[in-house]
């Protein structure tokens, strides 16, 4: 039996909280149930990678050691970047992000990409790829972009779908052949502003916001701003998430 693929995955954080009644004043690291299933959808292992550092740190492990132990990472969806990460100020209180996990994150992709392993970034994730190679976000889309779509909604959530438009030509494009357009589900109020240098736009919104993209040359790192993991079930309309995920394990298995 072929071994299975070892793909990490980035943990998200609840960080410590006086006043949360379950893990009072404790720092939870994980990983939301999709992700991790859709990773599995191909027969990999999807193994959550774990912070190393923090108040209770213990031991010598570092991001590095699960770097030349897996296969792959994915870049999982979640809060905010902290805007310090890209060069700016907070327009609000509220989009102060996560500084902590965007240090994390970054480390990882970095010990990755170092090693030669695969990367692909998730909503979030792509924008931590943009950011960590060079480029910048739009702290609120509805804010800093004229007459953007409506990109996130909190009572549709995953519910809330609008098309892209796939660019001609590219990777992302071979994958979906005869599919010049898709309906994608939209959960996001951040977006690319600049782009960062040597990656190539795979697919956009109508209002021009970057949907996917592709970092040239090797190791294969690549985002999309949808989830992907959520299209399942009554969501078929939605574009599948199968040949992007299977590109990536292919990509896994060649770099081991």
């Amino acid at each position: 039996m072929p071994q299975r693929l070892k793909i990490g995955v980035s943990a998200c954080f609840f960080h410590a909280d006086p006043n949360r009644p379950v893990f009072t004043g404790k720092t939870l690291q994980y990983v939301e149930q999709s992700i991790a299933h859709w990773v599995q959808s191909q027969g990999a292992l999807a193994l959550v990678i774990p912070s190393p550092d923090g108040e209770t740190r213990r031991g010598d492990v570092t991001l590095d050691d699960y770097a030349e132990l897996l296969d792959g990472l994915v870049l999982e969806g979640g809060s905010d970047m902290w805007p310090g990460s890209y060069g700016e100020e907070p327009l609000r209180p509220e989009w102060t992000g996560d500084r902590i996990r965007d240090e994390y994150e970054i480390a990882l992709l970095r010990a990755f990409v170092g090693r030669g392993k695969p990367v692909l970034g998730i909503c979030r994730g792509l924008q931590v790829l943009n950011v960590a190679f060079g480029g910048t976000l739009y702290q609120d889309l509805a804010l800093q972009k004229p007459g953007p779509l409506f990109h996130r909604s909190a009572q549709l959530y995953d519910r809330n779908h609008h098309q892209i438009a796939i660019e001609p030509g590219t990777r992302l494009a071979q994958l979906y052949p005869g599919q010049p357009t898709a309906t994608v589900n939209s959960v996001h109020h951040q977006g690319i502003r600049r782009l960062a240098p040597g990656f190539v736009v795979e697919a956009s919104a109508p209002d021009d916001v970057i949907e996917a993209f592709r970092r040239a040359g090797q190791p294969y790192v690549a985002g999309v701003q949808w989830h992907p993991e959520f299209h399942v079930g009554d969501n078929a309309h939605l574009l599948s998430g199968a040949p992007l995920l299977a590109d990536f394990m292919a990509a896994c298995s060649a770099a081991g």
